[in-house]
């Protein structure tokens, strides 16, 4: 079907209900929404794609290439080291920040590369310590991580990628697989699996596991060491707001440091790169996965951005995640009986992540609609309507105005 008018803004004026206001009223992280940049006359709902601008985040770039690089320029690399301005130490300042996010201790988390690269060093790293050969993944796993584990196997003739449906991977959990490489959160629907009791029944069944945290890292509580979790990854870019293409993150368990094998060993991860050693000698901790020169622009962004989870209670950003969600499929289940919509997000609280999901025959149109109308969400092939709700600058009554525009378009469509 094509639009008949063209697509109005929604109505961001329309009176918000009282309960929502009140629960609006009553956020503990209602201050938070003031660190950020949001443009007017949009509710933007694309945080699990690309997080919003923190405020901190322009000054601070802008001091890095006006003064460390315009001014300073190599000096910065060592200068005042333990500082915003050390270069050198910026990786690592930065895993420090990431580390209480996720659970796991500063020298546990290299922060560099892509998410793509940290999940190819995490499976060699992986691999190395069994001489089981199977890695075992979710048949629908986001793209990249099927890329990478089928690229290692063709580098790897005797490494198997086995891909199973999500639901059977407790029953291929078998003696000959070696890795369970898993994203915690699907991009498409927010499924959220277990990473707990996985993890748990892989440990019991001799596997390692590679966890993707794309779409869980800033956006609930994570504890990969509580769980017992043997590497994960994880991106800069959505939930923690670090801005396009910001770096990955690698998480290594301290107890795999001095055995397992680092497949790409970079001279920003050996013990003295200044040395100019011609044999490798990895460096303590996470630090031996950071394989090339930091990215400073990128990661001097990121370490501006995670200041504002400084003071973030996780459990509190969970439970408020939780309710936009909960609220905005409440809103939604009038307007599914009349559009030919399907929840594919479960509604049980458990079991998902902080994003609601629909299928609709005419996604890709609907949602241009939308974003023509200032409701910002995404499109995921082949009929996904993808909603990411970011608790640290997202309220209940833009959950509300959006779900009011999905109303609007989804009319002037029919």
């Amino acid at each position: 079907m094509t639009t008949t008018e063209p697509v109005r803004p929604f109505r961001a004026d329309l009176p918000v209900p009282a309960d929502l206001l009140a629960l609006d009223a009553h956020d503990p992280l209602r201050a938070k929404r003031a660190e950020f940049m949001l443009p007017p006359g949009v509710i933007y709902l694309d945080g699990n794609s690309l997080g919003a601008l923190p405020r901190a985040v322009p000054d601070r770039v802008s001091r890095v290439v006006t003064y460390e690089w315009g001014e300073q320029l190599i000096r910065s690399w060592t200068a005042n080291a333990h500082t915003e301005q050390d270069w050198m130490g910026l990786p690592d300042r930065v895993a420090a920040k990431i580390a209480r996010l996720i659970g796991a201790s500063p020298h546990e988390v290299a922060v560099g590369d892509s998410t793509s690269v940290n999940t190819f060093k995490a499976l060699t790293a992986a691999l190395s310590l069994t001489d089981r050969r199977v890695i075992l993944t979710d048949a629908d796993n986001f793209p990249t991580d099927l890329y990478m584990a089928q690229g290692l196997g063709a580098l790897l003739p005797d490494v198997e990628l086995r891909r199973v449906p999500a639901e059977e991977i407790t029953a291929h959990l078998t003696p000959d697989v070696g890795v369970l490489l898993l994203t915690e959160v699907d991009y498409r629907t927010g499924r959220r699996l277990d990473l707990a009791t996985l993890t748990a029944q892989a440990c019991h069944a001799g596997i390692l596991t590679v966890w993707d945290l794309a779409h869980s890292a800033g956006a609930f509580p994570v504890n990969l060491n509580g769980c017992g979790a043997d590497f994960a990854v994880g991106c800069g870019y959505k939930f923690l707001n670090g801005g396009p293409g910001a770096p990955g993150f690698l998480f290594a368990a301290e107890r795999h440091h001095e055995a397992a094998t680092i497949g790409l060993s970079g001279w920003m991860g050996h013990a003295q790169p200044f040395e100019m050693a011609r044999a490798y000698v990895p460096a303590s901790g996470a630090r031996r996965f950071v394989v090339g020169t930091p990215q400073v622009l990128g990661l001097s962004a990121l370490d501006a951005a995670l200041d504002v989870f400084a003071d973030v209670d996780m459990t509190q950003l969970r439970a408020k995640s939780l309710s936009l969600s909960a609220t905005f499929m409440r809103l939604m289940e009038p307007i599914m009986t009349r559009f030919p919509l399907t929840l594919v997000t479960p509604t049980t609280e458990s079991e998902r992540g902080s994003q609601v999901s629909y299928r609709h025959p005419e996604a890709r149109d609907v949602m241009a609609d939308l974003i023509t109308a200032g409701v910002i969400g995404d499109f995921r092939t082949p009929d996904i309507l993808r909603f990411g709700l970011t608790p640290l600058y997202h309220t209940h009554a833009d959950v509300w105005r959006a779900v009011r525009g999905i109303e609007a378009v989804l009319e002037n469509r029919a």
